[in-house]
């Protein structure tokens, strides 16, 4: 989509004397006699405020070394440098706020101790700085820059933020930084010795709000836009909830070190290789942020609809609407009255529907990287669907979000027919307009991905609602749910599909329950297990968005599942990659997480699909190669009476060969039984070894109904 930057090549160039306003690098050259600190010097007319401001910022509180000395040493930083100008209109700014008395920096002089000038300009460096660390490949050119309209840079600034990048249409070059800093046409990729700058015309200074300031704010200024949705979730006493950020006692727990790392962590496993190079160790997450994504309807659809959402009675109007509406579930004894703190109300359990627990920016609704006919070269190119599916506030509901070719952008609850039959392609045939969902519209002026610190806020195209038709199309779906889909703090964190080489990225050590509890939807049961998450970022592996997570020891791990849609019978299966580093599993589930039942016999993760048919059995005749479509149903049919089932055809390894094309890729059905939407499911693998160096794989779950595996019309697809 975009064309490739002159900035790729490397050029020598000997600065001209007494530089202007308009420094004009053509924005393509590698200066390799300059660090930023002295390009910035070189053009000091342009960049004296900030770089006085590199001279005075330490590093950290702890640290006496500056930003400054930062800039003049080897690394690889990306740095989005603000001009003079453009700091003096950010004093203006703060002036018009009423926050300092003129816009220089003489103003703080009337202050009687230096923290309000030391916060103002942490705000504008630490904001502007990208810190690659060792990682070359974390130097941003624009070229770099993420696929996605507002989407998120994969590593944080160095005020632990990260950044946005937008433009104003696809496929042009004029980028802005978190929706409002613009990024100079022409003194843009400037290639020094130690990263990359990038001039931008405005400070780079999000708010921080919390989303419970947000809100507040929205209602204390009768603000259009989202004033119908705040008033619901004022009325529904939610604004407390949205107010946390993060979790300080794990925070101060870590910054005392005692939230280990997992040192040499190869050594405790069963022969993994896919260790960082000169990074032995999988890293324990460096914080424990709460977030929210929301997806709301904004004010001038509940205008459109003869809402008025300034009227005082505003939550009053919307639950009338919703009860006439039908955007409810018929028997679930929703009450329609204005109790609206119960969450037996119907405008509550409305509001909740729209809310999920987790921070999701936009380039992360959905995850591209490893689906059949997606390459990450090409990435707007998409191809077959992809999906999500979350648990809503509260629980007890389920909500998908859906992207694919065909689609033409992220949806909610959308239910395509697809061409998955057994010689088709697997993309979306057409959607009945009654199942396209809502879309959720990502660059919309409403939408906020910046300013608030602990959420996203997406608008949607038209209301969105748990209703008995919703409920309904999603019972008739199979339901695959990455293993990491099921932790919010995952999400939230940045930690799920990380798109970084860095080994504190690659591999994440989740500590041990008697240490911290940091998944609620993950127990570890005993001292001997060790959790570690293999990013898998880049690489050729055959699983769901490449990522897999494994246990280490005498492992003993307990999950807790999302909800099903329906009261129904579900066959509840576990993807495996089998492989002789493996170990051997007990598998335990139902509803009492203290006297789980056992779920058939041990499971040998070492033994793939061939095994199932004896020793004469040979991988070459069970593929679905240039057999029929008659010969590849009765091959599948065979293996489930094994309860066992290939892989699947939807992920594929760079080379394109599918996890149904692996004879070690498969899928074990661990029960088959009638599942309760308000009962909570929980699975757990224990080891049957006293070997405490053979590993758990883990990738995927999938909840599939028996109108789905059992369906007299046609067998279930492959994908």
């Amino acid at each position: 989509m975009r064309k490739l930057l002159f900035g790729f090549f490397t050029f020598s160039v000997i600065f001209l004397c007494g530089c202007t306003e308009e420094v004009d690098t053509s924005a393509r050259y590698v200066f390799s006699i300059h660090t930023v600190a002295s390009y910035l010097e070189a053009h000091d007319s342009v960049y004296s405020e900030y770089l006085d401001m590199l001279r005075k910022v330490t590093v950290s509180p702890r640290s006496a070394s500056t930003l400054y000395q930062l800039m003049t040493a080897r690394g690889n930083y990306t740095c989005f440098v603000p001009t003079n100008e453009a700091i003096h209109n950010y004093l203006q700014d703060l002036t018009d706020e009423g926050l300092i008395s003129e816009p220089s920096w003489e103003a703080f002089r009337a202050f009687p101790d230096s923290s309000k000038l030391d916060s103002i300009r942490n705000v504008i460096v630490m904001n502007s700085i990208i810190d690659g660390k060792d990682e070359a490949s974390q130097r941003y050119l624009t070229f770099f820059f993420p696929t996605e309209n507002n989407g998120e840079f994969p590593i944080p600034n160095m005020n632990d933020h990260k950044l946005t990048v937008s433009w104003a249409t696809e496929g042009n070059e004029e980028y802005q930084i978190n929706g409002e800093c613009e990024v100079d046409s022409r003194n843009r990729d400037i290639q020094v010795i130690n990263g990359i700058i990038h001039q931008v015309h405005k400070v780079i200074a999000p708010k921080d709000e919390t989303l419970a300031r947000f809100i507040q704010n929205i209602l204390d200024e009768q603000r259009e836009g989202y004033l119908m949705f705040a008033k619901a979730v004022q009325a529904c006493g939610l604004l407390d909830t949205f107010s946390v950020v993060r979790d300080e006692v794990y925070e101060q727990l870590y910054q005392t070190d005692q939230i280990p790392d997992m040192q040499n962590y190869q050594d405790k496993g069963g022969g993994d290789m896919s260790a960082t190079p000169g990074d032995p160790d999988a890293h324990a997450p460096e914080h424990r942020k709460y977030g929210f994504t929301l997806f709301c309807e904004t004010d001038d659809y509940w205008r459109s609809q003869g809402i008025d959402p300034a009227a005082p009675d505003a939550p009053q109007q919307l639950q009338a609407w919703i009860v006439a509406h039908g955007k409810f579930l018929s028997d679930a004894g929703y009450q329609d009255n204005e109790d609206y703190l119960s969450p037996r109300n119907m405008l509550h359990q409305w509001v909740m529907y729209h809310i999920l627990p987790m921070r999701i920016p936009a380039n992360k609704l959905v995850y591209h990287c490893n689906e059949v006919g997606y390459s990450l070269s090409t990435p707007y190119r998409y191809s077959i669907p992809v999906y999500e599916w979350y648990p809503v506030m509260g629980g007890g509901r389920l909500i998908k979000i859906y992207e694919s070719a065909e689609s033409k952008g992220i949806y909610l609850n959308r239910f395509p027919v697809l061409r998955n039959g057994i010689k088709q392609d697997g993309h979306e045939d057409y959607c009945d307009p009654a199942k396209v969902g809502c879309l959720i519209r990502t660059t919309d002026s409403l939408t906020v991905v910046n300013d608030v610190v602990n959420a996203c806020i997406y608008p949607i195209d038209r209301p969105l609602a748990y209703n008995d038709d919703v409920r309904e199309n999603m019972s008739k779906e199979r339901i695959r749910f990455d293993l990491f889909s099921l932790f919010p703090e995952a999400i939230t964190n940045g930690i799920r599909r990380a798109d970084s080489p860095e080994g504190r990225w690659q591999h994440v050590y989740i500590p041990q329950d008697r240490v911290y509890k940091y998944f609620e939807n993950m127990s570890i049961l005993n001292e001997e297990t060790h959790f570690i998450h293999y990013n898998g970022y880049r690489t050729a592996w055959a699983n769901y968005c490449q990522d897999e997570d494994k246990a280490f020891g005498h492992f003993d791990i307990m999950f807790r599942l999302p909800p099903v849609p329906m009261r129904n019978t579900y066959e509840f299966r576990y993807k495996l990659l089998a492989t002789g580093a493996r170990g051997i599993v007990q598998v335990y589930f139902g509803n009492d997480p203290n006297r789980l039942a056992v779920a058939g016999i041990p499971i040998d993760m070492t033994k793939g699909v061939v095994a199932a048919f004896g020793e004469n059995a040979s991988w070459g005749d069970l593929r679905d190669d240039d057999i029929s479509e008659d010969d590849i149903i009765n091959i599948d049919h065979k293996l489930r009476n094994h309860d066992l089932m290939k892989g699947s055809r939807y992920e594929s390894e760079l080379n394109h060969t599918t996890s149904r094309d692996k004879e070690n890729c498969l899928r074990r059905i661990i029960v088959r039984q009638t599942l309760d939407p308000g009962e909570t499911y929980y699975v757990r693998f224990k080891s049957v070894l006293d070997s405490d160096r053979k590993e758990l794989y883990l990738d995927y779950f999938e909840y599939c109904p028996k109108e789905v595996y059992d369906s007299p019309e046609r067998p279930e697809d492959i994908w």
